[in-house]
């Protein structure tokens, strides 16, 4: 039994069908980044590549400013595929991109572009788990996906409040919220609503910091104790009433 139970748990945890649809996004995401790349014109492109640090994204940033003023559609068609891909499959370094949106477009383009592609990031990211993503969470986060259903279970009655408060704090991390709210029975409305106005104070942060990407000594100075306690503060503000109402209904 003990045998079975070990194979059990190690078998990977998606079917045919499952791995067969994922396949197909990220088909979807290629031809959309194919097409770009055969309107773009011929020259070397061996600086496109996901900026792992800062270096990267100034090389990425020094190359693309010239392509977004004379091919701007392209480059925000690009923009938009890698962003949504990459939330859609959980790949780290988003903020990287963030900080290339302010770079290249200012605070107010950046930001609404950010938030734009963030949330349509997360809204892929949502389906592609309603769909497929049950085992994998139980798989990989099963204590943090009990603590989330717990808390959704007792928030019912202001769950957009909830879902705001932690969109605005990194009490839970947005991959995370992404994939297990389909699973734990978030609606998508409250889910959209809450990233959509939850996601735009980070947002700002990052893009206004993009602006001034060569000041920037590492990823940690985006996010310092008065960044951090500002949107912890927006956070509690966004649960107030929440908290107001389950009090007077006591």
């Amino acid at each position: 039994m003990k045998g079975k139970g070990g194979n059990a748990g190690s078998r990977f945890p998606l079917s045919f069908w499952e791995v067969a649809a994922a396949c197909t996004v990220v088909l979807g995401f290629v031809l959309c980044l194919l097409g770009v790349y055969l309107t773009m014109p011929a020259s070397d492109y061996s600086f496109l590549k996901l900026p792992r640090t800062l270096e990267d994204l100034q090389i990425l940033r020094d190359h693309l400013e010239t392509y977004t003023i004379d091919y701007t559609a392209q480059v925000l068609v690009g923009y938009c595929v890698v962003y949504i891909f990459m939330q859609t499959f959980m790949i780290p370094g988003t903020v990287f991109m963030s900080l290339l949106a302010g770079a290249l477009f200012g605070v107010l383009k950046g930001v609404a572009l950010v938030v734009f592609t963030a949330t349509a990031g997360a809204s892929s990211c949502y389906f592609l788990s309603k769909l497929i993503g049950r085992p994998l969470v139980f798989s990989l986060w099963p204590d943090k996906l009990s603590f989330f259903q717990e808390q959704v279970a007792r928030r019912r009655g202001g769950l957009l409040n909830y879902m705001l408060f932690l969109r605005v704090t990194p009490t839970l991390p947005n991959t995370f919220i992404n994939v297990a709210s389909p699973i734990v029975d978030v609606p998508y409305h409250i889910f959209f609503l809450a990233t959509l106005i939850g996601i735009i104070p980070a947002a700002y942060v990052t893009v206004k910091a993009g602006i001034a990407l060569g000041e920037l000594q590492s990823i940690g100075d985006l996010y310092d104790f008065n960044s951090i306690a500002t949107l912890f503060l927006i956070g509690i503000v966004s649960i107030t009433p929440a908290l107001m109402s389950k009090s007077e209904s006591q």
